[in-house]
């Protein structure tokens, strides 16, 4: 996390005298990648990288936001257009989300900072809109659940970053809680929190350091499939609302009215909560290695089923999966870029690292970043 004295030195140079710091949190998800908008299981945990922020009323209508990142300042009153920077998007939609239930954001000045590495697939854009959204809700005593704020960030998301994503991001960011991974029903958003720190296996990301072009359109397009899907299972079986209520056979029995592509789609979803909830039950019986198997199994139905990996991503779980001591690995996030998520040993992490490194840059000529990641806290005010 970003010292707060880093941005309280900006905040003083900008706006004056201090305000209240928050934070909140970036997110891994262990297992149930692209379920969350399907109404499905997700089992995602806050980390100890966030987006931190001084925030203070202003008595005016406007508010004035420095980004100590990108040193980079916007200034915007409600009821506002798009702004042409994109990380403004996330807290104007924010702001906007409060006025649309009918909490009239008054004027505030925020300074703000993250460690959450921006593009690794670790959800930056959530914490952002979680902190906002936290800070908000505190300062202004609105009286909001957790849920709630998470709603809001979730249509800031889809209204103004045009990124129709589920609500798992920001459900994590907000209800996080140290040693402990959210099991998350996206459908009923009944959630319950399974113990998770295991003494001997640690959470290790590999960066890929890319972004492939595709990830955008392509998040949104598969979400149209899966769409596609249920309208195809709905002329057989009325009462699908959402890949959620199906399963295999009902898949096969539609296969040909969907075609082959979509069929791949909603077979992985449907594949995917089933190994999600099997791999819940490993976790709680303590059996990393077998959960491990889990995640290198969703890996290949992301790569071969849902088609949003990429020769990076799938270079690096290759490696890792022929490493002694990688209990699993698999992308994480939307996709086409961005991180893998690995289980590995204590005692092999290092060696697991330094092989997926070498091997790495080997082939495609840079090193990849690498990130230990400790389950940790979800948005809160900080003393």
């Amino acid at each position: 996390m970003v010292a707060p004295e880093k941005i309280h030195s900006a905040f003083a140079a900008r706006f004056g005298s201090g305000g209240r710091f928050y934070c909140a949190p970036g997110r891994v998800n262990l297992i149930g990648e692209h379920t969350d908008y399907n109404l499905g299981f997700v089992l995602p945990g806050a980390i100890d990288k966030a987006i931190t922020l001084e925030i203070r009323p202003n008595n005016s209508n406007a508010y004035r936001v420095y980004s100590l990142d990108y040193d980079d300042e916007v200034r915007f009153a409600a009821g506002e257009a798009k702004l042409p920077q994109a990380w403004a998007n996330y807290v104007l939609g924010v702001v906007m989300e409060f006025h649309s239930r009918c909490f009239g954001v008054p004027g505030f000045d925020a300074v703000f900072a993250g460690d959450v590495p921006l593009g690794g697939g670790l959800s930056s854009s959530a914490a952002l809109e979680s902190a906002f959204a936290f800070a908000i809700n505190d300062l202004f005593n609105y009286g909001l659940g957790k849920l709630e704020l998470a709603q809001i960030g979730q249509s800031a998301e889809h209204k103004y970053a045009g990124v129709r994503c589920g609500i798992m991001d920001q459900f994590a960011s907000l209800h996080g809680e140290q040693g402990k991974l959210i099991q998350l029903d996206c459908r009923s958003l009944e959630h319950e929190m399974i113990p998770f720190a295991p003494a001997d296996w640690r959470v290790v990301l590999i960066d890929t350091h890319v972004k492939h072009s595709l990830a955008s359109s392509e998040y949104n397009q598969r979400r149209e499939q899966c769409e596609a899907g249920v309208k195809a299972l709905q002329k057989r079986h009325t009462h699908v609302k959402s890949l959620r209520d199906a399963d295999l056979p009902m898949l096969e029995e539609s296969r040909r009215e969907m075609g082959e592509t979509v069929f791949s789609r909603c077979r992985y979803v449907v594949e995917e909560n089933i190994r999600l909830l099997r791999g819940v039950g490993l976790l709680k019986a303590g059996d990393f290695t077998a959960f491990g198997k889990e995640m290198f199994a969703s890996h290949a139905g992301l790569r071969h089923l849902y088609a949003v990996s990429c020769d990076e991503l799938d270079h690096l779980v290759d490696t890792a999966a022929q490493l002694p001591g990688t209990a699993g690995a698999r992308m994480m996030g939307g996709g086409f870029g961005g991180c893998t998520i690995n289980l590995v040993s204590e005692a092999a992490r290092e060696t697991v690292i330094a092989r997926c490194s070498e091997s790495f840059e080997k082939k495609f000529g840079h090193k990849p970043l690498v990130y230990d990641v400790v389950i940790s806290d979800g948005a809160r005010r900080l003393s």
